[in-house]
């Protein structure tokens, strides 16, 4: 992904049509909520994320709703990182994963976001809010939204231990991590994470070479062969990592693995080739793969999932119209046309009342319930994903989102790892 130049293009010249204007922002007057945006006044947000976020039919949507322009800046995720940390300037919205904030917080570039001024705030899934599911608590080991949902205060540089008016991120889009398995080449159920190391499938498995998702993925095989329980799988000790990586580095030495992925590509290339029968795989990428017309699934595992999740936050440095406008962002972002494009593609929305408005009955009953679809389903540009009377692999939201067993994180010994990881890489 490269760097595109950012440049505030926030002029003050060039009139919104009056019937855009107010299309996109009668909602927020009746509520109340801030000051509308002037019709002479045009707006344009700079959104630093990765590019896997940054859709243009969202940022489409967005202006024709409202008139306001939505600047995509891709980076990768460290990079989102390093310029949330070193160049608040540069951006107007923040698209970043849960588990940086412990990065960037410290620093004080992060406004926290006044929860009166979202509608939908009390609507927030308690997955993020209350660690929980269906009243049930979810595995919590890593970084755990909730751990890191809340500050202070607006200026805060510390997470509160417990619900305030200022969230440190409006989540955006989130989603749990299994294998991924070609059931045509396997030919027999696949039920645990220690799969991924079994002698069975030497020279045709794969993991992730992602330093801190990989190391992760390599803890749900440890801990399933019964090798060792982590206290904290997403914060493990240099004894942690020894052991991790010691068992990795044994598996690649015996030919175990065909290739380390990288790229969301590679992963469905390696699957689609049949060179590869069990990997590290991401929800989209089996999609990809299915596509193509093979067979592939994204296996549940008795284990549970490695969750991840996203958000958007506001840099302290953003203030006035420009400040408005990123909250009429949210807003709408959280108003259900958007989430409902994203469950479309296999991802979860933070609110999930109003998406499920946006949706058709048969869309909501397979992918949030997990229930034989109706009608052939189709992604938001139209591709068939599944065809009438499949089911969603993992089944409903409560029962993936129930099961998550960790979340992706950033340790305090991420040097250390990263080192190591690489030893295994080396190998």
């Amino acid at each position: 992904m490269s760097d595109q130049a950012s440049h505030d293009t926030d002029a003050a010249s060039g009139h919104v049509q009056r019937r855009t204007l107010l299309k996109g922002t009668a909602g927020i007057l009746a509520a109340g909520m801030f000051p509308a945006v002037h019709a002479q006044e045009k707006i344009v947000l700079r959104y630093l994320g990765t590019a896997v976020n940054q859709d243009k039919a969202i940022a489409e949507k967005f202006k024709a709703d409202t008139g306001i322009e939505i600047q995509y800046v891709a980076v990768t995720t460290d990079e989102v990182a390093k310029r949330a940390v070193t160049a608040p300037n540069s951006f107007d919205l923040l698209d970043s994963e849960y588990f940086s904030l412990k990065k960037i917080v410290p620093t004080g570039n992060l406004k926290g976001i006044d929860t009166k001024r979202i509608k939908n705030a009390d609507k927030t899934t308690p997955l993020f809010t209350k660690g929980e599911i269906g009243g049930k608590k979810v595995g919590d080991q890593g970084t755990a939204p909730k751990k890191v949902m809340y500050l202070e205060g607006e200026k805060s540089k510390k997470f509160a231990t417990s619900p305030t008016q200022y969230m440190s991120l409006i989540p955006t889009v989130y989603n749990a991590d299994t294998l991924g398995i070609r059931p045509d080449l396997i030919k027999r159920p696949i039920s645990s994470w220690a799969e991924l190391l079994n002698p069975e499938f030497k020279g045709k498995a794969s993991i992730l070479n992602i330093p801190s998702i990989g190391i992760m993925d390599a803890a749900m095989v440890v801990e399933a062969m019964g090798l060792y329980k982590y206290p904290d799988k997403g914060n493990m000790t240099k004894k942690d990592i020894d052991l991790t990586i010691k068992t990795l580095i044994e598996a690649k030495k015996a030919g175990q693995f065909r290739s380390l992925w990288k790229d969301f590509n590679e992963s469905v290339n390696l699957m689609a080739s049949g060179e590869v029968v069990i990997q590290s795989m991401w929800s989209p990428a089996v999609t990809a793969v299915r596509s193509k017309g093979i067979a592939c699934t994204f296996q549940p595992l008795k284990e549970g999932y490695r969750a991840w999740a996203a958000g958007f936050g506001l840099p302290t440095t953003l203030s006035g119209r420009k400040l408005d406008g990123a909250y009429e962002f949210i807003n709408w972002f959280l108003d259900g046309w958007a989430g409902a494009y994203l469950n479309r593609q296999g991802y979860y929305s933070a609110v999930l009342e109003t998406a499920k408005a946006k949706m058709e009955p048969y869309e909501w009953a397979y992918w949030m319930e997990g229930k034989p679809a109706e009608k052939d389903i189709k992604s938001p540009n139209g591709e068939l994903l599944h065809k009438a009377g499949g089911v969603r692999d993992g089944g409903s939201y409560e029962q993936r989102m129930g099961a998550i067993s960790c979340w992706n994180a950033l340790m305090d010994e991420n040097t250390y790892m990263v080192q190591k990881w690489n030893e295994f890489v080396a190998a």
